[in-house]
């Protein structure tokens, strides 16, 4: 795999499971406890970003809008579970399909996503795998948010301690 491509998106990866397991040291109760923070609930957060991220691989792997749309209800169903790790489990299962479409791939090339509202854009797979890494920062953003006002700490999932961990 090109090592830009497999750095980004493993530090995404890095980073999810890093919540993943402080959020399963938490009480069980917190993941679906309404939270009003931009989503009502943690849950709602991850099945949020499960979602975006099966959208964005259909995309990278030139996917139609069409064929993309016709599975926005599987992933949703997908990602209606009831605990932290059934969400672990699907966050799992969509990383490796990245893997396996990005092993072999390079970053500079370009492809064409065609939106029927946003229009066309040409973009390289690592533009494409940033976007998808800069959403995740985001949403956990979100989600130490969430934690902190129901009384618990976030966990630190910054790039740079992903870099220290990997050295």
């Amino acid at each position: 795999m090109n090592p830009l491509l497999s750095k980004q998106y493993e530090f995404h990866i890095w980073a999810y499971e890093k919540t993943f397991r402080h959020i399963k040291g938490l009480p069980e109760h917190i993941f679906d406890k309404e939270i009003e923070n931009g989503f009502p609930s943690l849950s709602q957060v991850f099945a949020h970003v499960y979602l975006v991220d099966n959208i964005w691989l259909g995309t990278i792997t030139e996917k139609s809008f069409d064929e993309i749309r016709s599975s926005i209800g599987q992933w949703t169903e997908e990602a209606q579970v009831n605990s932290i790790v059934e969400m672990e489990k699907w966050f799992g299962h969509l990383a490796q399909q990245y893997r396996n479409f990005l092993h072999d791939k390079q970053g500079d090339r370009v492809i064409r996503v065609d939106h029927p509202e946003f229009g066309s854009l040409t973009a390289t797979y690592s533009d494409l795998l940033q976007h998808v890494v800069n959403h995740g920062t985001y949403h956990r953003g979100n989600i130490t948010s969430m934690l902190r006002q129901i009384g618990y700490e976030g966990v630190s999932t910054d790039y740079l301690f992903y870099l220290y961990e990997i050295e």
